[in-house]
């Protein structure tokens, strides 16, 4: 099951509220273990530039190339 929540500060900490939907069908009570992966939405700005080193052709070549195909 996956859900989506924000983590709010709490104190110095943050937290996870769980839906009660979700703590009800998991019968989730106070003081069980529960564990969670976390996944982190890439930034774009952390994306720019990790394929420049994947493409052999300029960018000018690629739309060269494209505009062939218009033909």
């Amino acid at each position: 099951m996956e859900i989506k929540t924000k983590a709010r500060k709490w104190g110095s900490s943050l937290g996870i509220i769980l839906p009660k939907l979700i703590v009800e069908a998991r019968k989730i009570r106070e003081n069980d273990d529960v564990i969670i992966e976390i996944k982190n939405r890439p930034i774009a700005g952390k994306l720019f530039g990790r394929l420049k080193d994947k493409f052999k052709k300029s960018t000018q070549e690629l739309k060269d190339e494209a505009r062939r195909g218009w033909n």
